[in-house]
């Protein structure tokens, strides 16, 4: 499995931005779906974006459209997640996650993802 690291998070105002990192190591990156998901305390764990492993195919959830843009440097073996316009409610951590290019997947399940990132806290302040 590919093992994940991510960082970037922090404590921003309300409509700020920031942007958060994910470098893989241990397998083929470009081998991978990634996805990003984040979890706020007493929720659960939620989808945010997605990427196919060539970069064809973004998906987002809806409520981070138009404001969050995923990205990967499969030369880099690292993934990204631009955020602007952040508001209290997206305070929460953060996670990126891998899913094997084989077969189907459902890139906004989480159960489709096998390796993840231990998280980075996202703190939106009002």
């Amino acid at each position: 499995q590919v093992q994940l690291v991510e960082s970037g998070g922090g404590l921003v105002q309300t409509g700020g931005s920031l942007r958060l990192s994910c470098a893989a190591s241990g397998r083929a990156f470009s081998d991978y779906h990634m996805g990003w998901f984040r979890q706020a305390p007493g929720k659960e764990r939620e989808f945010v974006a997605a990427v196919t492993y060539s970069s064809s195919k973004t998906t987002y959830a809806d409520s981070v459209k138009g404001r969050f843009t995923i990205s990967r440097d499969n030369a880099m073996n690292t993934l990204y997640l631009q955020m602007n316009s952040l508001n209290p409610e997206e305070t929460a951590v953060y996670y990126c996650a891998a899913a094997h290019k084989s077969g189907a997947v459902a890139l906004a399940e989480s159960r489709s993802y096998a390796s993840w990132g231990q998280g980075t806290q996202v703190t939106v302040s009002s």
